[in-house]
């Protein structure tokens, strides 16, 4: 379907390519947890590389710690919002 010129996905196409990319949640927070214990490990490999000279490319190893980072101050928001819907839910009365 279109509408001003936008095309619009039918509901059957939205929900074929919804049950495509389904996971269980405890899979995918497993994954990313990992992801983030991969980022850091690199980071601080990277940085004992630096420390005894063997990479002399200063921007490789910032880059990674910035990844490793901005991955950490994700994960942490996305935790402290999963608490805030939690007590929230709590907070309600049946």
């Amino acid at each position: 379907m279109k509408i001003n010129n936008i095309a619009i996905p039918s509901t059957t196409q939205f929900n074929i390519e919804n049950t495509k990319s389904k996971t269980d949640f405890g899979t995918f927070l497993k994954e990313s947890i990992h992801k983030l214990n991969d980022l850091e490990m690199t980071s601080q490999y990277m940085d004992e590389l630096l420390a005894t000279g063997e990479i002399e490319n200063i921007h490789d190893v910032m880059i990674a710690a910035q990844k490793s980072d901005i991955a950490l101050q994700f994960t942490i928001e996305v935790k402290n919002k999963v608490l805030d819907a939690y007590r929230e839910i709590m907070r309600l009365q049946l």
